[in-house]
């Protein structure tokens, strides 16, 4: 699968990314009353990992949670109009962020898929509302995996 980063030499706090990602179908594997299961159509479960991820993504079935912002994934149809057994759409709408941290894995992180990252960016969305939406100790943003197998094109909109 192509990937298309376009960056500087390096990320930088501050930066502001234009992220996007072709829509891709994806399974429904079930639906509880806050999630859509889907099953992931990139990530490769990592058979050495401690983690025993199952190859399933749950997205906020309600439009108005706040967890709806910690992700740049969307589906077509929206979440809360997914029923077990649908083929949807997944993938990233173009979406503004800014990087908030930059976090090097040495050994690579294990998240319970593959390949493992040796880079995740925390990033914010721009248009995200300015009051707090998780508690202090959770911290705000959420991660991208440049290097991810999902074919994510990340390119700077603004240098830091």
């Amino acid at each position: 699968m192509e990937r298309t980063v376009t960056e500087g030499p390096e990320y930088r706090v501050g930066d502001i990314l234009r992220v996007t990602c072709p829509w891709t179908p994806a399974e429904v594997a079930g639906v509880t009353g806050r999630y859509a299961v889907l099953v992931w159509p990139w990530a490769e479960i990592d058979p050495e990992s401690r983690f025993g991820w199952d190859g399933r993504v749950a997205v906020p079935t309600d439009p108005d949670s706040p967890e709806r912002w910690q992700d740049v994934f969307r589906t077509e149809p929206k979440p809360w109009l997914l029923s077990a057994g649908d083929t949807c759409l997944v993938g990233v709408p173009e979406t503004l962020v800014r990087v908030l941290d930059i976090d090097h894995h040495d050994p690579l992180a294990d998240r319970g898929w593959l390949p493992r990252p040796h880079t995740t960016l925390v990033v914010a969305h721009l248009d995200q509302p300015q009051e707090p939406m998780w508690p202090e100790e959770e911290g705000e943003g959420f991660t991208i995996d440049p290097g991810s197998f999902a074919p994510l094109t990340l390119e700077l909109v603004s240098r830091a």
